[in-house]
């Protein structure tokens, strides 16, 4: 359920949809509220409308239909410039001919500030993303990692309640990646800011978020916690697009309370837990996380059903070992173990039997 309605909502949107052509909808029937100071990330594929409603609550995209609002008000009229909303794109989008200081002081002008109030708070904008000694170059002058600092002091400068950010990161390499992820979380939470966040990277959304909605076609599929997201996907949808999943096709046998039985489509049989189906008969993708996936039997619930596998392909990489298996007829069964001394090294041709607690498997709509 995408609604996350109260009373202190500092931007919601209402029954918000986007067309561009009058026909299709990109953004369909979009309720979603968030609190203030809380870190929201957007995340789903291209063409899921994630950036569309970023646009829209910047004011470079109107809604079709609904109403979008800022602090109880509504601002669907209201044009980008005076919404008072940061913007951090991928792109950085910074004034080439313009030192640093002169791209931080931008903001402040248009606001009337007087220069030595937009002297101060350029040098603590500077400060706060560790580039107070760069004001006086050009952008041309610094590294990407050293610009998207700048593109983010820039957004915080002039204080403003909201920040949205477009695919940020998207320009730098895995290391500074990371470092930048950790950087931004730290400087909204310390600050208060309410950030909306693009993404289709699934580890940055779970690294950096309060909460995340994923969506697809246009809607979000689940709106939640990174954990609970990971654990608990409420379709499989989100159980296959958020983290590495094992899927397994069947149809549920029997239906009692917290638990179900499927018979996979080879004929082997499952506990689970029913989550997206409704009744015996119906057919379901069986979702089990490939951490999840026990290979020490001592360590399953008595009576758990436990499947056969063979192992195809044993690869080490450092912290875990990462095994794939032919499982119920399916050549594509991932599980990882913690690279400890206790831990049992398997080899390729060999057969093993593994299972999961029901708990940890989740039978979801096909």
């Amino acid at each position: 359920m995408a609604d996350g309605a109260s009373n202190d909502a500092f931007v919601e949107f209402e029954r918000v949809q986007k067309s561009y052509d009058g026909e299709m909808l990109v953004v369909k029937d979009l309720n979603l509220d968030m609190p203030r100071g809380e870190f929201l990330t957007m995340l789903g594929p291209s063409g899921s409308g994630k950036t569309t409603c970023l646009m829209m609550l910047a004011g470079f995209e109107t809604a079709t239909h609904g109403d979008i609002r800022l602090g109880g008000k509504s601002i669907n009229d209201i044009p980008p410039h005076k919404r008072g909303i940061g913007m951090v794109f991928q792109n950085y989008a910074l004034f080439p001919h313009m030192t640093i200081a002169e791209n931080l002081s931008f903001p402040l002008e248009v606001r009337g500030m007087g220069k030595s109030d937009r002297e101060e708070k350029i040098k603590r904008a500077l400060d706060m993303v560790e580039m107070g000694d760069f004001g006086g170059r050009r952008p041309a002058q610094l590294s990407g990692g050293q610009q998207q600092r700048v593109a983010l002091a820039r957004a915080l400068v002039f204080e403003p309640e909201l920040v949205l950010m477009d695919e940020p990161l998207g320009a730098l390499d895995k290391q500074l990646r990371e470092k930048m992820q950790f950087e931004i979380t730290h400087l909204a939470h310390n600050l208060g800011i309410t950030t909306v966040y693009v993404t289709h990277d699934q580890t940055e959304a779970l690294t950096m978020s309060d909460r995340v909605a994923v969506f697809d076609d246009g809607r979000i599929q689940q709106l939640a916690p990174p954990d609970e997201l990971y654990e608990s996907p409420q379709n499989s949808f989100v159980a296959q697009f958020i983290g590495e999943n094992n899927t397994l096709e069947g149809t549920i046998k029997e239906i009692k309370g917290e638990t179900c039985i499927v018979e996979l489509d080879d004929g082997e049989i499952i506990d689970a837990k029913p989550v997206n189906v409704d009744k015996v008969g119906d057919r379901t993708l069986v979702s089990i996380r490939p951490e999840r996936v026990e290979i020490d039997q001592s360590r399953l619930q008595e009576g758990a059903h436990t499947l056969d596998a063979e192992v195809l392909e044993f690869i080490y990489m450092g912290d875990i070992f990462r095994t794939r298996l032919r499982v119920a007829g399916q050549d594509d069964f991932i599980i990882k173990t913690r690279n400890a001394p206790d831990q049992q090294r398997l080899e390729p041709g060999q057969n093993i039997k593994i299972g999961w607690l029901a708990e940890d498997c989740r039978a979801l709509d096909l």
